[in-house]
């Protein structure tokens, strides 16, 4: 039998057990910005309609007495690591899936710790006692149905499901259950009626493969109880990344090479420290629509050099065509193999020896982060970047925005069409737009002194206009224009 443990909101709960005050509180675990993402929500925030993975300005719309807490990885990978070894002392077949959940083969260990039932009150009862943390336990056959049991009677729930349940669970399990049913699938199963994952066997394999593609064989094995996967206590990580939600949305290349080249300098680090190269770079971007895209590269050679991601990854970004402003910039590698994995030699060496070269000055570059602190020694680029971004920034302080009203004969096509040419000639950006009085309502945002010209051309107006007054209000905050258009 396969033991399946999920913890129960395990950073909020982590954060309740160690101060008392959030007990029976509506916590999530985010960042402190509005634009952060919830990483962990308390079951009595999930009460609200909060989840992991929503916005936090969303979690406090539902919520207003919500509490957000800041993430301690430390604190809770030191308690991963006590849960894990808590499940090593039932069998030595542990397979950890994430920091909270793992799997557990038990097979053979009854004539030790009993029933697998009796296994899993005695596992849920020392992580609690000692830990003071509630978990949820799914027991099947199978390491697919063993996940799905965990999450049936959650929190502080124990499912198990028999050899001799399996068929009957099966056939009545809804099919968007099953790991990998996305949206686009579901489209597919709607079209063919399926239901639970027991009406896949009504399909040959023929029909499966040509609408689910390398998933239909698994789906038809899945729905005949088979799951030939095995608890893996050497599981290795598949991929390593690292992403931020950014303080506002940006268009600018140079603001997002600079996020670039930091999570490359995170991901490159992390590989290093796991002694482990890549063979394969991606790159994740979420829009301000919420939207999300992801563009992947296999490499020639075998990498681990920051210096390489970034490269790789800034490449793949420059290929994508931006429509939209970025929300969020991730990056990544997969394909993780030892470093000493022996490879095939090439006929045509290309840069080895400077991939050596950097290789071994991120090598050296870790030792003295790991000695002296993580911000003792930057790069040079990101400072350069850092440097340019701030020039920036002081340049929008003299940026200033303002809302004019305009009186007169000025409504119409040639009034508005002229105040947008004029506003390009100046670089301005904003909008005119007729209002329902009878008055034109611009805005006019950029460099104080263009657009102290821009309100003076407005009291005069195109030739064929009559001004007969300007009401000018300055605004209290910038929006995000990129141009400046007609409005309607």
């Amino acid at each position: 039998m396969i033991l399946h443990i999920d913890m129960d909101a395990f950073f909020a709960a982590v954060e309740q057990r160690d101060n008392p005050a959030l007990k029976n509180k509506p916590v999530i675990v985010s960042g402190n910005s509005k634009r952060s993402v919830v990483s962990t929500a308390s079951y009595e925030a999930r009460k609200f309609g909060i989840r992991s993975a929503m916005p936090v300005f969303q979690a406090m719309q539902k919520c207003d007495h919500l509490i957000i807490v800041p993430a301690n990885i430390k604190k809770y990978k030191a308690d991963s690591k006590k849960i894990m070894e808590i499940l090593s002392g039932f069998s030595p077949l542990v397979e950890p899936v994430s920091i909270d959940e793992a799997y557990v083969d038990i097979t053979g260990c009854e004539r030790l710790f009993g029933s697998p039932q009796e296994i899993a009150c005695a596992i849920k009862k020392r992580i609690y006692t000692q830990l003071f943390l509630t978990s949820s336990v799914g027991i099947a056959p199978i390491k697919f149905l063993a996940k799905i049991a965990s999450d049936m009677n959650k929190p502080d729930g124990l499912t198990i499901i028999t050899k001799y349940q399996v068929k009957d669970f099966i056939c009545n399990l809804p099919i968007q259950k099953v790991q990998g049913i996305g949206k686009s699938t579901m489209k597919q199963m709607d079209y063919l009626q399926i239901k639970t994952l027991g009406d896949i066997t009504k399909y040959d394999i023929d029909i499966l493969n040509r609408k689910f593609g390398k998933m239909g064989p698994r789906l038809l094995a899945l729905a005949n109880g088979i799951d030939p996967s095995k608890v893996k206590p050497d599981h290795t990580r598949k991929s390593i990344s690292s992403e931020t939600t950014l303080s506002k949305d940006v268009f600018d290349f140079e603001e997002v090479k600079y996020v670039i080249l930091d999570r490359a300098q995170t991901v490159g680090k992390d590989l290093r420290q796991k002694k482990l190269v890549c063979e394969n770079v991606f790159i994740k971007l979420k829009f301000s629509d919420f939207s999300q895209i992801t563009r992947s590269r296999k490499l020639d050679t075998l990498i681990c050099s920051s210096s390489a991601i970034f490269n790789e990854a800034l490449d793949l970004y420059k290929k994508i065509r931006l429509k939209k402003k970025i929300r969020l910039i991730g990056i990544g590698v997969t394909g993780l193999k030892d470093k000493d994995t022996p490879v095939q030699m090439q006929l045509i060496q290309n840069h080895d020896r400077q991939k050596i070269q950097w290789e071994s000055v991120d090598k050296a570059v870790d030792s003295i982060l790991k000695k002296f602190g993580n911000h003792i020694v930057k790069k040079a680029s990101l400072n350069q970047l850092c440097q340019s971004n701030h020039r920036r920034r002081n340049h929008m302080k003299n940026k200033t925005q303002v809302k004019v009203n305009i009186k007169g004969r000025v409504q119409g096509v040639y009034y508005r069409a002229e105040t947008k040419k004029t506003a390009d000639r100046f670089g301005v950006k904003g909008y005119v737009k007729n209002l329902s009085n009878g008055s034109v309502e611009a805005v006019f945002q950029g460099d104080q002194k263009i657009v102290t010209q821009m309100i003076e051309w407005c009291h005069q107006g195109p030739s064929a206009a009559n001004v007969e007054h300007v009401q000018v209000e300055k605004t209290k905050t910038l929006s995000n224009f990129e141009t400046f258009d007609i409005r309607y």
